[in-house]
């Protein structure tokens, strides 16, 4: 916005960078420029002053496609203001001389013809094609046809305008007919959810089963082990009382060979005793 001093009998205009500014008198240019400051009197003149820079749109319009469907469309349109003195003379960018304020509303006269023309051109991109397709592919088409549009429109090149993007962020249509389309996709993903669910109790199962082998086979191997040490040890049980009746053979038969000895040197010694009883008178 254009900043005026007021002195007596003159004032002073400061603008910005990217503004442009012009003062007419007698419906002459006076003087014009961006980013121009200049003394004035304010007296019988007309001050205009109009944005040069960049300047982003927000859309939002609605749509029919060819099934008869509604959307709504949502995006960004970028433009510029490329010939100021051309846009000054088809819209009123007038400014008051005390203020420095727009006397109209010429960018929202702009927005309006840009949204309008860029709904034209959505308009009859929806209705050659389907709700399908729209969702699907009809941002990027879209886009183009917004854009191309907007640049082969002689009312923006006869106002001094260029547009340098447009953006379109989403194709929506009404929330129960999205939730309609999003049906099978969400079947899609729940059937995934409940075979991995599935899966994973198999898996499970498979687990458990052979956990269960292990500790069957855990278990015979056990009892094969248990059986082997009862029949070691009965077998050691039967070796020692082989060997503990082995042991009083060999004693009893050592016990009576010695008293086989015994009796046999008793006899012997009784024997020659008599012997020499013999002999006495």
């Amino acid at each position: 916005m254009a900043t005026i001093s007021r002195y007596p009998f003159v004032r002073h205009l400061n603008s910005t960078a990217t503004t442009y500014v012009q003062i007419l008198r007698s419906g002459k240019v006076q003087r014009d420029g961006v980013g121009d400051s200049f003394w004035f009197r304010p007296l019988g003149v007309a001050l205009s002053e109009v944005p040069v820079d960049d300047r982003e749109l927000p859309v939002l319009f609605h749509g029919r496609t060819s099934d008869y469907f509604d959307v709504t469309v949502q995006g960004t349109i970028t433009f510029r203001i490329h010939d100021p003195a051309m846009a000054a003379r088809r819209l009123d960018f007038s400014i008051d001389a005390v203020t420095g304020l727009w006397l109209g509303r010429p960018l929202e006269q702009l927005a309006g013809l840009l949204i309008e023309t860029a709904q034209q051109q959505t308009a009859q991109l929806l209705a050659r094609h389907t709700l399908t397709e729209a969702v699907e592919r009809g941002v990027a088409a879209a886009r183009d046809a917004i854009a191309a549009g907007l640049v082969s429109d002689d009312r923006l090149a006869d106002t001094g305008v260029s547009v340098i993007s447009v953006r379109i962020v989403a194709i929506n249509p009404q929330p129960d007919v999205e939730k309609a389309l999003q049906t099978p996709a969400r079947e899609v993903i729940q059937q995934e959810a409940d075979k991995a669910t599935f899966e994973r109790r198999a898996l499970a199962v498979e687990r458990e089963a052979a956990i269960g082998e292990n500790e069957l086979e855990n278990r015979i191997e056990l009892a094969r082990r248990e059986e082997q040490l009862v029949a070691q040890r009965g077998a050691n049980e039967n070796r020692a009382a082989e060997l503990a009746a082995a042991t009083k053979t060999i004693e009893a038969e050592a016990q009576a060979n010695a008293t086989e000895l015994v009796g046999a040197a008793e006899a012997g010694a009784e024997a020659a005793r008599m012997r020499a009883y013999a002999d006495l008178p």
